[in-house]
Formats: structure tokens, sequence, C-alpha cells
């Protein structure tokens, strides 16, 4: 599966003097902080959230604290298809390395946490759409997500991943909103009590064509449940320092960008359908677009239609459609037009 896709990265260190490089996709959390007139006072704010945090969930053995630092890896990776030109900017995710301040150790944390492609802006922001004013009602594409899912495979598969990252990623995203999930008696040490989604959704499909399954939990200290995809067992792969890192960055990142749901001042029930919509919350004061979010994910979707999917149609469609590669995807139950 790797030989039709050669892939290469590279990383920055995201800290209060990030900026984000040519290239990079700027709707991920990351970038979208990073810019304006308030992306000193963003940045600096986002990283003590994030380190307070993970101070907050891993108390043992630390009284005041402040026993622990997180940094934090923005990876890009480029991607080359076999037989076609220049390499295009394929996927960008996160890695956390946790720093204990008392012992001197560095714990190597988890790869993913965030995720994006040029390439899910273009199914998601242009690909989706445009199918849909040609249909009548919401329906999903045929093979929709399986060139995304083989290209993330092929990577996750690499001899070049897996001389970087000693695991297997997670993702860690907001819930959707359209749909229901029900509090079960499960919990995890780390990852809190589990919720059940009550429908397969979009972005469970989407994620399923790249080998991930989804589960969700809410942790202690969160008010809605988190979405994590994985591959393998999520629950006992990764220690709980591990999962922290993800978690408390994951979740201040989703406190910022929706705060209705994760600066909610309510925690969610044991039936809980999220809403944008609600008003009971509070504002973290840290500059997010929400709206140029939108804009730019349209944008990026152009921007992998013309320099990606339309110069290698040919070769995409003869990768990304051999049936052996295929992972199977669950039926939808309900239309959803949203990934988060």
């Amino acid at each position: 599966m790797t030989s039709d896709f050669t892939f290469t990265l590279k990383s920055v260190r995201f800290d209060q003097d990030y900026t984000p490089a040519p290239g990079t996709r700027l709707t991920t959390n990351f970038a979208n902080l990073a810019r304006g007139e308030a992306r000193e006072e963003n940045l600096r704010a986002v990283l003590r959230m994030i380190e307070g945090r993970l101070n907050d969930l891993a108390r043992w053995d630390n009284p005041e604290g402040l026993r622990y630092a997180l940094a934090l890896d923005i990876v890009s990776v480029e991607m080359a298809v076999a037989g076609s030109g220049a390499p295009f900017p394929s996927i960008e995710f996160l890695r956390t390395t946790i720093l204990d301040r008392e012992t001197g150790r560095t714990i190597e944390g988890i790869a993913g946490n965030n995720f994006s492609s040029y390439l899910r802006d273009y199914d998601f922001s242009v690909l989706l759409p445009t199918h849909n004013r040609e249909a009548s009602g919401f329906s999903v594409p045929e093979n929709f997500g399986v060139l995304h899912g083989r290209m993330f495979r092929a990577f996750i598969a690499s001899d070049l991943y897996r001389a970087r990252f000693p695991k297997p990623p997670v993702i860690c995203l907001s819930v959707s909103e359209n749909r229901t999930y029900v509090r079960s008696p499960n919990r995890h040490p780390a990852l809190g009590v589990e919720y059940v989604c009550e429908n397969t959704s979009l972005t469970e499909r989407y994620f399923s064509e790249m080998g991930m399954q989804a589960r969700y939990f809410m942790p202690r200290g969160c008010v809605a449940p988190l979405a994590f995809y994985f591959y393998g067992d999520l629950l006992n792969d990764y220690t709980l320092l591990e999962l922290f890192g993800t978690i408390s960055t994951m979740e201040t990142f989703q406190r910022i960008y929706r705060p209705e749901i994760y600066n909610a001042h309510a925690a969610a029930a044991s039936r809980y359908t999220p809403s944008l919509a609600q008003r009971d919350y509070s504002d973290t004061r840290i500059v997010y677009d929400r709206e140029e979010r939108t804009r730019l994910a349209l944008e990026q979707g152009r921007f992998a239609a013309e320099y990606f999917v339309a110069p290698n149609a040919h070769l995409l469609e003869r990768l990304s459609f051999r049936e052996a590669d295929r992972c199977p995807s669950p039926s939808l139950t309900r239309s959803e037009s949203h990934i988060s």
C-alpha cells in the first residue's frame, strides 16, 4: 500500500513565538490562534490553559499543580503520488511531549491529537456540497473519503511514521451537534466516563475509511464528551500521562473553538445532544475567528481540487478504488454535513 505514496515530514514547535509556515492549512486550531493583533496573547493563554489542565488531571505527587509542562510540535506531512509531480501538503497533526519538572524526565506523548488535511477540506467543503446541490435531499457521494482514507493509512503504515512515532495516532475532536450521546457505566481512570453515540455519524464513517474506530469519553472536569479516533485498544495501549497530554491539549482547543459545548456552565446529562445554539457558557476571551475558519475551509478545498485532485485524477481514481484496500464503512442513519 505504501509504494503508491512517498511522504516527507517536518515539525515546528507550537509556542508563544509560533508563526504559521507557508503551506500550513490555516483552518487548524493552532494556525487560527497565531494570527492577528492578539496572536502573542492568544498563544500564551492557550499554553497556560493546557499546562494547567494537565496538572489538574495528573494530581498524584503534584501538591502545587506545577509538576508537569507540556510541549507541542506541529507535524506537517507532504505527499507525492507515484507517477505524479511535486509533493502536496497532505496532513498536519500535533505531537505532545511531557516534561516532569520533579525528575527532569521527558515523556514522549501521543501523535495525532488535532488533525487536518487539504483533501478533507476538499471532501467536505467542495465535493459534498456540490453533490448535494445536484441531489434531492442529503446524501453522500459514492466512495466518499476513500482516497483520503487510503492516503492516511499509507502514511501510518510507512517506514517514516514507524521510525518517528512509537505508537499509533489518537485524534481527539468535538462531538457532533446533531447526534445524541448516552452515558454508559464504563469509566476509565484517564478518559473518564464513556458515552455511546446512538447513531453513526458522517465523521465516524469518514474516519473509518482511515481505519480508525471511534469512542466518546468525558474526562473528569470536562463538561462534554470528546470524540477519540484511534487504532487498536485506546484504553490500554497508552499510559495515563500520554492520554492526559492529549486530553489537556484538545479540550483546551475545544473550549476556545466551541465554548458553547466545552465551556458550558452545566455538564452533559446522561442523555446529551450538544448544541452551539445554547447560551449558558463562558467566553475564554481568546480570539478565535470561526467565520474565517469556515471561509478558509472552502478556499483550501478549492486549492486541493486545483493542485492535487484535478492534476492527478486518473492516478487517484486507480489508487483509491482498489477494493482490497478499502475499509468497511458504517451506514448513515441520519444526514450530517459537519465534521469537527
